[in-house]
């Protein structure tokens, strides 16, 4: 490898397609002919590997050779821890060209440890039922044993590069036939390995680049992971088919430099598309701080397509960031709000670039869904963020519990439709039934109403607690607790609880760092009263250690987990006397 290494270039003269592909294998065939491909940094932003397409493709073509000659045949499942690099890309496009499935499966997270990891990345394994898992050379102790205990051939992915790749035919896919399973984000004891074909992917890749209106001078700057959704599909196999170089830094990387996503974007000399969850704006504004000189570090002015997607986008966030990022170049019209999950490939709406956020104060007690109007407590409104319009080839309804279509500005629950949505999960059809018409409409799951043709969503239908015949937000919990000094967004969980009484109650579970037993018991006293406060509601409030909260792949908040793990005792708070 040559010392100084020179990025893919932006533009390129091979003519652009926009994914009007029959299979993703022809998507690489395509992306190959030009100069453009994939960009790796270090943790300070320092190109470290350009991977154009054309030597991704030569790579995965042996991938896919040595794979055959070990025995993998088509619609074989091909596990793959996913960690962003090439060793990985040339894997799942060589299981690809094989006519194999890749499954991204997750890296280690900060939280729960080694026991943790090597008990999901089982119950994954057991889910999707593969014959190899891949894994990079560091992890080969916690990944051999999941593998292990699932009876998988585990292979370390440089020992597997130096194998034999012995000249043979390769299958010959079709648009229809499976291109990968995607593990969603949620629970990982009931994993849902969504099935994604060649023809669902490239539908939802086009719109990718007609909702972004992708220009030649845009270049893609990602730090997301791949085994998530947003990861995998926006940032990765995007790009290859709609042949857009992309820079990459890692997401530990992101986590412990998160200004150095921001350095690689002003370096950029084109424009910038850059996707990132809520929290990943947040950290930066929060970074920055009070820090002078914004303007002589970064040159954001470029940044066309701020997406934002994966949680809940909060407008308040966004100002911040707004705030702390102008002085910079940065310009608010550039957000691009968007509403996507696996089960629909990815994409479900995205915001016409330029439109920028636009919110609507929704009265608190409407946000229930139930149309009545409460009138026991003051009115307090809530922002909801425009998520977009469907994109193309999706259609999107609001029905009420029952199946009815409801008219704008009617709340309920989401469900769309198109040729992305998933033909189901792998090896479930109950579950696939539980979330899917005889139509093929899907069940997002997620609460929104639709207004003059844009979405926007209010919250997951599954998290709502219910108290006295009526519905309370977690995030509205979470957010008296965040207007508290000393706590952020992602210290608190709220859930509804049974108690012995039979009742069920909102409990509050708050990340604290104080060790001072009587400064925890004044902070249980605060929180308690400040969700009575703001809700009229009495919940039971517990503390619990930092870094206790769980998280899903894409770094989101899991209430569910965070409730089966306080019900289970796995998660211990503080014990403060009452």
């Amino acid at each position: 490898m040559p010392e100084t290494q020179t990025p893919t270039p932006t533009a390129d003269s091979n003519p652009r397609r926009f994914a009007d592909f029959q299979t993703l294998g022809e998507a690489l065939d395509y992306a190959a002919l030009g100069a453009r491909g994939l960009n790796f940094h270090d943790p300070r932003g320092v190109l470290v590997r350009a991977y154009p397409y054309r030597e991704l493709r030569e790579d995965a073509l042996a991938m896919a050779r040595r794979l055959i000659a070990r025995g993998v045949k088509p619609q074989d499942r091909i596990a793959l821890v996913a960690e962003t690099g090439p060793d990985f890309a040339a894997l799942f496009f060589g299981a690809v060209y094989a006519g194999a499935w890749p499954v991204p499966l997750p890296l280690p997270t900060s939280f729960g440890g080694r026991d943790s990891y090597i008990d999901q990345l089982t119950v994954q394994l057991d889910s999707a039922d593969p014959s190899h898992l891949f894994y990079p050379a560091e992890l080969a102790a916690m990944a051999g044993a999941a593998a292990e205990t699932a009876g998988v051939e585990g292979v370390v992915w440089e020992e597997f590069a130096g194998e034999a790749a012995p000249a043979t035919a390769l299958p010959q896919a079709s648009p229809d036939d499976i291109a990968y399973l995607q593990y969603s984000s949620g629970s990982t004891r009931f994993p849902h390995g969504v099935a994604v074909t060649h023809r669902g992917l490239l539908e939802n890749l086009a719109a990718h680049s007609h909702g972004m209106e992708l220009t030649d001078t845009d270049r893609c700057i990602s730090w997301l992971p791949w085994y998530h959704d947003m990861g995998l599909v926006g940032c990765l196999l995007s790009p290859v088919a709609n042949q857009v170089s992309t820079d990459y830094l890692k997401t530990e990387d992101f986590a412990r430099r998160p200004l150095a996503w921001l350095d690689l974007i002003s370096r950029n000399p084109g424009t910038s598309m850059s996707y990132s969850p809520t929290f990943g704006y947040d950290i930066c504004a929060r970074r920055i701080g009070s820090q002078s000189k914004v303007s002589e570090r970064f040159d954001l002015s470029r940044w066309r397509v701020a997406g934002n997607g994966a949680d809940m986008i909060r407008p308040d966030v966004m100002q911040a960031f707004v705030d702390a990022f102008h002085e910079a170049g940065f310009n608010a019209k550039s957000f691009v709000p968007s509403y996507g999950l696996a089960e629909a490939t990815l994409a479900v709406s995205i915001m016409p670039p330029g439109e920028g956020i636009v919110v609507e104060l929704v009265e608190e007690t409407t946000l229930a869904g139930d149309g009545k109007v409460h009138r026991d407590r003051p009115q307090r409104y809530r922002a909801i963020v425009n998520c977009g319009r469907a994109a193309r080839g999706m259609e999107i309804q609001i029905r009420e519990e029952d199946g009815t279509p409801l008219p704008d500005r009617q709340i309920g629950k989401v469900w769309c439709r198109g040729t992305s949505v998933m033909v189901g999960y792998f090896r479930d059809e109950e579950a696939t039934k539980a979330c899917m018409d005889a139509d093929h409409w899907l069940d997002t799951g997620d609460m929104g109403y639709m207004s003059g043709g844009y979405l926007y969503i209010v919250g997951r239908a599954k998290d709502m607690i219910i108290i006295n015949g009526k519905n309370h937000w977690p995030q509205d919990i979470e957010w008296a607790v965040e207007q508290l000094p000393g706590f952020k967004a992602g210290d608190i969980a709220a859930f509804s609880i049974t108690t012995a009484g039979g009742e069920e109650t909102p409990a509050v579970l708050v990340q604290c760092r104080t060790s001072d037993a009587e400064e925890r018991g004044r902070l249980r006293d605060a929180i308690r009263e400040r969700v009575r406060a703001i809700t009229g509601m009495n919940c039971v409030v517990e503390l619990v250690p930092p870094r206790t909260l769980p998280r899903t792949s894409s770094g989101k908040l899991s209430r569910a987990k965070a409730r089966s793990l306080y019900l289970t005792g796995e998660i211990q708070p503080y014990d403060i006397a009452a």
